[in-house]
C-alpha cells in the first residue's frame, strides 16, 4: 500500500486540502528564493498529490524500500511541487522548504538524486528523465518485479527527440509497468506550445509509438485522475501515457494561462495576493 490512503466519500476533500497547502508552499518557496518555476509547478499539483497520497506504493520512513514504486520528475523545473509533496508526505521537515535554491540547501533548483530522500533521479535536461524512467522500468521488468514506474513530462518537453527514442524503446520492450503522465498546460517559456514547436495531435502520436493513451479532460479533478491511474495499472503488454489537460499557474488568478510565469518568481507583494486567493480557493 501507499503510505497513506484516504478512502470513502471524504477522500477527494482531503486530497483537495493537501493540494491547496502545496500550492501555498510553492508560492512561499519561490517568493522566498526569488527564483524558480511556479507556473508549471502549480499545474501539476493534483497529479503529484494523486500519486503520493493514493496511487503509489512508497514509504517515507524508508525511501529506498525495495517494494516502492518509482517516480521521476522529467520536467525537473517543477521541483517546487515535488519538494512540497515530499515534505508533506514525510520525507523531510516542512521547514526545509524555505531553503529552496539557497546556498548549501538540499532543495536545488532541479531535483538531485544524492541530495534529498525520495528523489529517484537527477533531472532538468528535458527528455533525460523520461529515458531514465524507461531504463528503470526495463530493469524492474527484467527482474520480474511488480514495481511500477511513474514519470511526469511537460508538453514543451515532448518537443525533444530523446523523448520519442525512449517512447519507442518502452513500446518495443512492452513496458506495461511504465506509466507516463503528460502535464498538458499548453504553454512553455516562449509561449504556446503549438506556436513554438507544434506537438499535435498528441494522442495519435503516442498511439503510433505503441502506447496506450488515456486522456483526462481536467487534470485538476481528483476523481478523473484516480480513475485514469487505476485504468493504467490494469494495462498489459504496453506502456501507458495519461494526457492530463491542466492550467499553467492553476489557483492563482494572475498566473493562470500566462507563459511569463513559467520561470519567474512572485514578489513579496504578489505572493501575499496569491496566498490570500488560495485561502478562499
Amino acid at each position: 500500500m501507499s503510505f497513506i490512503y484516504w478512502g470513502g466519500k471524504n477522500m477527494q476533500d482531503n486530497l483537495k486540502a493537501v493540494a491547496n497547502n502545496i500550492r501555498k508552499d510553492i508560492i512561499k518557496m519561490t517568493a522566498e528564493a526569488g527564483s524558480g518555476h511556479p507556473g508549471g509547478s502549480l499545474s501539476c499539483v493534483e497529479i503529484l498529490v494523486s500519486l503520493y497520497f493514493s496511487v503509489m506504493n512508497h514509504k517515507p520512513e524508508d525511501p529506498e524500500w525495495e517494494g516502492r514504486d518509482r517516480f521521476v520528475l522529467s520536467k525537473g523545473h517543477a521541483a517546487p511541487a515535488l519538494y512540497a509533496v515530499l515534505a508533506r508526505s514525510g520525507y523531510f521537515p516542512l521547514e526545509e522548504l524555505a531553503t529552496l535554491r539557497k546556498l548549501n540547501s538540499r532543495l536545488q533548483g532541479h531535483p538531485h538524486r544524492k541530495s534529498l530522500p525520495g528523489i529517484e533521479a537527477s533531472t532538468g535536461s528535458l527528455g533525460q528523465g523520461f529515458s531514465i524512467a524507461v531504463g528503470m522500468a526495463l530493469g524492474l521488468k527484467s527482474d520480474s518485479r511488480p514495481n511500477k514506474v511513474y514519470v511526469l513530462l511537460g508538453d514543451g518537453e515532448i518537443q525533444e527527440g530523446q523523448v520519442w527514442e525512449a517512447a519507442n524503446t518502452a513500446s518495443h520492450y512492452k513496458l506495461d509497468n511504465l506509466i507516463a503522465i503528460l502535464d498538458h498546460n499548453g504553454l512553455q517559456i516562449d509561449g504556446h506550445v503549438k506556436d513554438v514547436m507544434n506537438i499535435y495531435p498528441i494522442e495519435k502520436k503516442w498511439e503510433a509509438f505503441g502506447w496506450d493513451v488515456i486522456t483526462v479532460d481536467d487534470g485538476h479533478d481528483f476523481e478523473k485522475l484516480l480513475a485514469a491511474f487505476e485504468k493504467a495499472k490494469q494495462q498489459k503488454g504496453r506502456p501507458t501515457i495519461i494526457i492530463a489537460n491542466t492550467v499553467k499557474g492553476k489557483g492563482v488568478s494572475f498566473m493562470e494561462n500566462r507563459a511569463e510565469w513559467h520561470g519567474k518568481a512572485p514578489t513579496k507583494e504578489q505572493a501575499e495576493i496569491a496566498l490570500r486567493e488560495l485561502e478562499t480557493w
